[in-house]
Formats: structure tokens, C-alpha cells, sequence
């Protein structure tokens, strides 16, 4: 992964399955609040859709600062532990690339 030209967020993964997004990105890369979530090699990636036709899963709003929150753990390897993930946005992909482990505290 080529990081040095990605942009990088944070994100938390809640005991739930849920996954936790800043506002900025949802509002930068998921316009329609819907994307379709690939399991790959160390991996999620997080694909934004086009319109409520193309199915996906639905980000919901969070909070009054407009962070969203989706439902994903059905495409997490069994038990994978909550916490913050980097994530990084790629252009050649057209995805959001998260991290499946969590990011080292000393890092945040």
C-alpha cells in the first residue's frame, strides 16, 4: 500500500460490529451514505455507492457534528478485537483501505 500519498484516518471499531466514521470523511467519500464493505488480505475496504438501488449497507448519523457509524461485523474475521483503525483513502481504488488490526495506542 502505497501510504505516503493517501490520506489517512482514524476510525473505531466498536464491540458491536460497528465502525465509526469522522463526519469530513463520510461527507467527503460516502456522499449517499451507502457503501459495500470487501473483506481482503489484512483488510477491509469500504466502497462508496451511488444510490439506495445498488443495495450496500447504510451509514447512519451519529451525533450533531454528523459522524456516521455502519454495522459491518459480518465481513470481520471471527474474533476480531475492537478498538481504532487506521484506515487510508485509495484513489487507484476508489476505497477507503482499513486496517483489520487495531492501531497501537502509542500511535493515536
Amino acid at each position: 500500500m502505497k501510504t505516503e500519498t493517501m490520506e489517512s484516518w482514524l476510525l473505531e471499531l466498536t464491540t458491536q460490529g460497528y465502525l465509526h466514521l469522522p463526519a469530513a470523511l463520510a461527507q467527503r467519500y460516502f456522499p449517499a451514505d451507502l457503501l459495500v464493505a470487501l473483506p481482503r488480505a489484512g483488510e477491509i475496504w469500504l466502497a462508496p455507492l451511488r444510490g439506495p438501488a445498488a443495495g450496500g449497507l447504510l451509514l447512519k448519523q451519529r451525533n450533531a457534528r454528523g459522524d456516521r457509524s455502519v454495522l459491518i461485523w459480518e465481513v470481520l474475521p471471527p474474533a476480531t478485537p475492537p478498538g481504532p483503525r487506521r484506515a487510508v483513502w485509495d484513489d487507484d481504488h476508489g476505497v477507503l483501505r482499513m486496517a483489520l488490526s487495531p492501531e497501537p495506542e502509542h500511535t493515536l
